[in-house]
């Protein structure tokens, strides 16, 4: 299976590549997408357009993204809520399933703990990939979404009796 995590941004948003048969994960690729200082909807439209590009050069079957977490800033976590739609609606426009994880749930599947900070996320999917040195934080976070996914998807199918 192969998975685009999203790491959702209204300045920077992160993205990861990866191919898993839910044991095993490979990584394939990552980046940040920068997002220009204009006003929030061409912004929204750079996501979009990005994160549909990148789906069209790579293919992924699923996305994975961060759910959105209450901030104490409601302004941020709007624009954090609109920036995750445009992605969302990339995907959709792609033909992909979407799922959605909580930060906690993400931190815990990759460290080990809901409470892990930014740089055990990023020394973890460092070593879970092989990769040479740690990817930005932002795309280590969206790696760390396509990891989730991955591990998840294979515990419910196991679950279900279809992974056997």
């Amino acid at each position: 299976m192969r998975i685009i995590g999203i790491d959702p941004g209204s300045r920077l948003t992160g993205y990861g590549l990866i191919d898993s048969d839910g044991m095993h994960s490979v990584y394939l690729s990552h980046g940040v997408i920068k997002l220009s200082g204009e006003p929030l909807p061409p912004r929204l439209g750079e996501i979009f357009a990005s994160i549909t590009a990148l789906i069209h050069e790579h293919r992924p079957d699923v996305m994975a993204i961060e759910q959105v977490f209450v901030a104490k800033n409601p302004s941020s976590a709007l624009k954090l809520g609109q920036a995750r739609g445009a992605a969302i609606c990339a995907a959709v426009h792609g033909g992909l399933s979407v799922a959605e994880y909580t930060p906690t749930l993400i931190k815990k599947a990759v460290v080990g703990t809901g409470r892990a900070d930014k740089a055990q996320i990023q020394h973890m999917v460092q070593m879970i990939l092989g990769l040479g040195e740690k990817p930005q934080s932002d795309a280590a976070d969206a790696l760390a979404v396509a990891l989730s996914h991955a591990h998840t998807h294979t515990t419910l199918m196991h679950q279900s009796g279809r992974g056997k």
